[in-house]
């Protein structure tokens, strides 16, 4: 494995520091790589949960790989084009890994599936490299290991040229057993954000990643085949602290300032890419529409349409509500300017869902909540929603491709 230490980011892991989340009404703010956001771009001395890059290096359009763009041609804003603090780890030699971004420390292999009651109980007596201070971690910090350069496998039954959400140089990662009646992509990983709601009729489920397909979705508590685990320990990671501006809202935790309102109308990922590049907002120009990662950090997982009647988001900022599929009140699925890569090519771009994760299941009477308000999913870049009569995929994820925006911006 690489032992590779960017000494550079060392100062950064020493001064980082728990994230403490407020809220402030307090109106006082402070080629491909021609967007390299430095850490000079902002205060290092506010920043408490730095946002790690997706690692996403390649442009494409609505179906295949292409040459970035420049600015003001189609396509131009993408993840690829703005890149962020660079995925960076150190194998500590002692079956660790630490995160030289975010500072934290994680167990390097998960070893055998866990049942969710295993993995909730399993971090009280662990020990490892002399440290008993583990625990399961939350799904903003497992988030944070999201590798965007992985295939999402599909229907894949080979794992043969693919390549894992996860950099499988430092962690342990292993493909679903297809001998034990697994699926490629049964390689999902446990977190204890469990849900506030519930999905698929009454169900108690956790957000976790799946990184074998790069999606986060909201897994059953009660599982047979159980869940791959890696458990951490430092300073918690992944809360807020948002000041309230005239337009926009400011998150110190991680440097991001955001539209305090969202686009009011979905559009489709060209669309999308364009509108937060031509906006022009609280004398700004230079917004971008954000990668999933920047996306995810302001997701609030304490709330949800059906345990707070809201978005799961901060009420500091303003969210559209819509008529979802099942004719209830809900809450958009916002694009990111991340290409979800998968064997059949670059036709999805990452969405988040603030509103229920809907998906259309027979066994439960239609459209139900499936994967949970916060999840990270997929969606065609382009076409008629309307060709997706009851979603796609196995749990009839709903598909509505003209998904709405939330554009951001580096302070600095």
């Amino acid at each position: 494995m690489k032992k590779l230490i960017i000494l550079s980011s060392l100062f950064l892991v020493l001064t980082i520091l728990g994230c403490q989340k407020t809220t402030s009404n307090d109106t006082d703010s402070s080629t491909e790589n021609e967007n390299y956001r430095s850490e000079e771009d902002t205060d290092s001395s506010e920043i408490s949960c730095t946002v790690v890059d997706t690692g996403q290096e390649s442009c494409s359009n609505n179906t295949d790989k292409m040459k970035c763009p420049n600015k003001g041609k189609a396509f131009y804003g993408q993840d690829a084009q703005y890149v962020g603090n660079k995925l960076s780890y150190r194998d500590n030699g002692d079956g660790t890994v630490t995160d030289v971004n975010t500072g934290l420390m994680w167990q390097q292999d998960p070893g055998a599936k866990k049942s969710y009651e295993e993995a909730q109980a399993g971090a009280q007596s662990f020990e490892l490299a002399g440290h008993d201070d583990w625990r399961l971690p939350t799904i903003k910090e497992l988030y944070s290991l999201m590798d965007f350069r992985g295939i999402d496998p599909s229907s894949m039954n080979s794992a043969e040229g693919l390549r894992p959400y996860i950099d499988d140089e430092y962690f342990g990662f292993e493909y679903g057993d297809l001998s034990t009646g697994d699926r490629i992509i049964d390689s999902q990983w446990a977190t204890s954000s469990v849900y506030n709601a519930d999905v698929m009729n009454n169900q108690e489920c956790f957000f976790g990643v799946n990184f074998a397909d790069g999606r986060i979705k909201c897994y059953p508590t009660k599982r047979g085949k159980g869940y791959f685990t890696i458990y951490v320990r430092g300073d918690s990671y992944g809360e807020n602290n948002l000041v309230k501006n005239s337009d926009t809202i400011s998150d110190k935790s991680t440097g991001l300032t955001w539209m305090k309102q969202d686009s009011g109308s979905g559009m489709n990922w060209e669309d999308a890419l364009a509108y937060c590049e031509d906006l022009e907002l609280d004398g700004k120009s230079d917004w971008r529409l954000p990668n999933a990662k920047e996306l995810h950090s302001i997701v609030d997982y304490s709330r949800s349409p059906d345990a707070t009647n809201s978005a799961a988001i901060d009420p500091l900022f303003e969210v559209s509500s819509i008529t979802n599929e099942a004719g209830k009140k809900d809450y958009a699925f916002f694009w990111t300017s991340t290409t979800h890569i998968s064997e059949r090519g670059y036709d999805r771009a990452a969405y988040i869902p603030f509103g229920r994760a809907l998906g259309y299941m027979k066994e439960f009477g239609g459209w139900v909540d499936v994967h949970g308000a916060g999840a990270q999913r997929s969606d065609p870049k382009a076409g008629d929603p309307d060709e997706y009569p009851t979603g796609l995929g196995p749990q009839g994820d709903a598909i509505r491709i003209d998904n709405y925006v939330r554009c951001v911006r580096s302070e600095g």
